[in-house]
């Protein structure tokens, strides 16, 4: 059974790396290109509303079903692997309409700030922080169980 757990987990990372990889294919982000240039002072991108929307959630489900791979890979508890998922559509839908006005601001809110929230949207970040929780979390039952 764990050679199928290992296998789990190194398809959730290779999916994410292929999302990562193949973005600029899979995905309508107009963006990608101005903060590739790392130069606040290109010229705004013109975009389409509903095609921008539709990539970000397109992105944020292919980024959740590798990221709860991962996670269920790891600690094989379908219930962790749920609030796994909640936690990471909280932080997506917290951070999803904060990029989308800085988008409608055109980033006058600031440049930086825009970028980072960015991140949030398109990079599954916080399965660097749950991982850890729930590996602590495992930690401290087993302890309690002895």
């Amino acid at each position: 059974m764990k050679i199928l757990n290992w296998c789990l987990v190194i398809a959730g990372i290779c999916g994410l790396f292929g999302v990562r990889i193949l973005e600029d294919k899979l995905f309508y982000d107009p963006f990608l290109d101005y903060f590739h240039e790392a130069n606040k002072n290109i010229d705004f991108p013109s975009f389409e509303w509903g095609r921008l929307i539709s990539g970000y959630l397109f992105r944020f489900a292919l980024n959740l079903v590798f990221s709860c791979l991962i996670i269920h890979g790891l600690f094989r508890n379908r219930q962790w692997t749920i609030q796994g998922a909640m936690m990471m559509l909280i932080v997506f839908g917290i951070a999803l309409p904060i990029y989308l006005y800085c988008i409608y601001d055109k980033f006058e809110i600031g440049y930086l700030f825009s970028f980072y929230m960015r991140r949030f949207v398109i990079q599954p970040l916080i399965i660097l922080l749950i991982v850890p929780m729930f590996y602590y979390r495992k930690q401290i039952i087993g302890k309690e169980s002895k």
